[in-house]
């Protein structure tokens, strides 16, 4: 059962193999805007931390000058 393969055989592949190339240029277009997302997420996150960390550091030095001032630490 050998097929002979014709113009319209060619064609016809060619056609399916053209829609799964449009439809995986959508799926990497997709995943660009989906990456990018998590990038700026991530990026915010980072930031977030970065202000939480300043404020534990400026508490850190507010609870150390009260403990020296009421002569709560130990004289190394």
């Amino acid at each position: 059962m050998s097929e002979s393969v014709t113009n319209e055989l060619i064609y016809s592949v060619m056609q399916k193999m053209q829609t799964d190339l449009s439809e995986l240029k959508y799926d990497v277009r997709d995943l660009k805007v989906r990456m990018t997302m998590v990038e700026e997420h991530l990026g915010s996150s980072i930031i977030a931390t970065s202000g939480v960390n300043s404020r534990l550091d400026r508490l850190n030095d507010r609870v150390e000058r009260i403990e020296s001032r009421l002569d709560l630490t130990e004289h190394r």
